[in-house]
């Protein structure tokens, strides 16, 4: 089927697009039948249509004798779904300590307004800019909560520490005891510099 012709007068060749295959026929390899007018008399435009027409039957005949090759069928390997609860950042990162606090608001305590999360964020990042390892050597405030003393921590894992993830659930449990939601801990944050 004939799909599109472009003609080019410097080149003088006919472009063809036929079927999703591309055939090219020369203006010189096309002659017009003796019953029309002579060879000098056939308009450019006549000899690009007859061009294409050739091009096209070529096209046709080469799709027609081509069959598809039949490949072996190849098994292939799904892609592993994410595990849940693996954070998509890298380990000890503030994005990836973002992520996790987020998953974490919405999943133990249904804070799933952005704006509790965005309390949340202005909240820690004034404390400990979500730095795991944030310790404040004079009051002995440790982690993202700035947990005082950091030792409180301990109760919900001994690797309060090193692991954001401890520190962010001690955080939440703290906030959600102490102000009911992130936003009542940022607002007493503002008012007193301290929550």
């Amino acid at each position: 089927m004939l799909t599109s012709t472009v003609h080019d007068p410097r080149m003088r060749r006919v472009v063809v697009f036929a079927a999703g295959t591309l055939a090219v026929a020369t203006l010189s390899s096309v002659t017009p039948s003796p019953d029309l007018a002579p060879a000098a008399a056939v308009s450019t435009t006549t000899s690009a249509q007859a061009a294409g027409a050739v091009a096209a039957t070529a096209a046709t005949r080469v799709l027609a004798t081509t069959a598809p090759r039949q490949r072996a069928a190849v098994p292939v390997a799904k892609k592993a779904a994410p595990r849940a609860g693996v954070a998509p950042f890298r380990f000890g990162t503030p994005a990836y300590s973002q992520w996790w606090a987020r998953r974490l608001m919405a999943t133990r305590y249904a804070w799933r307004s952005t704006t509790q999360y965005i309390c949340l964020v202005k909240l820690w990042t004034r404390e400990s800019h979500w730095n795991y390892r944030s310790h404040n050597r004079y009051s002995g405030a440790h982690g993202i909560p700035q947990a005082m003393p950091g030792t409180k921590m301990a109760r919900i894992g001994k690797d309060w520490r090193t692991n954001p993830v401890t520190q962010i659930r001690w955080g939440l449990g703290y906030i959600k005891g102490a102000y009911g939601s992130p936003c009542g801990a940022w607002q007493h944050w503002q008012s007193r510099r301290w929550y």
